[in-house]
């Protein structure tokens, strides 16, 4: 038998504390809800703040999960959207979202899949 301490399990603990972060998961799933604007995520976000969501995308943009695009316009617009690697894992995701609403028995207030 294998020990946990392959070569995968410091990658795969490494990306399961970067979603276990909080929010993290809902950032995400509004990424993937089609949210592009800084507004866009917070209306979609019930009770995340605007500090925590800020450090959350920067973070995310730094892993290469999301883009972020500045348009110079006057006021300058800021759009943030899914790279195709945090397209990649909201879809990795999506079985482990699906389970965990079957074992809650719940959808909680406007979750809806990401297809």
């Amino acid at each position: 038998m294998d020990s946990i301490h392959d070569d995968t399990c410091p990658s795969f603990e490494a990306t399961l504390e970067l979603v276990g972060r909080r929010w993290t998961g809902s950032v995400l799933h509004a990424a993937g809800r089609g949210a592009r604007r800084f507004g866009e995520y917070r209306a979609l976000i019930s009770g995340i703040s605007d500090r925590l969501l800020s450090q959350r995308l920067k973070e995310l943009e730094a892993e290469g999960l999301i883009e972020r695009t500045v348009i110079p316009s006057t006021p300058v617009q800021i759009h943030y959207r899914l790279a195709p690697e945090g397209q990649e894992l909201v879809e990795a995701l999506m079985p482990l979202g699906r389970w965990s609403m079957r074992r809650s028995g719940t959808r909680g207030p406007g979750w809806v899949p990401v297809a």
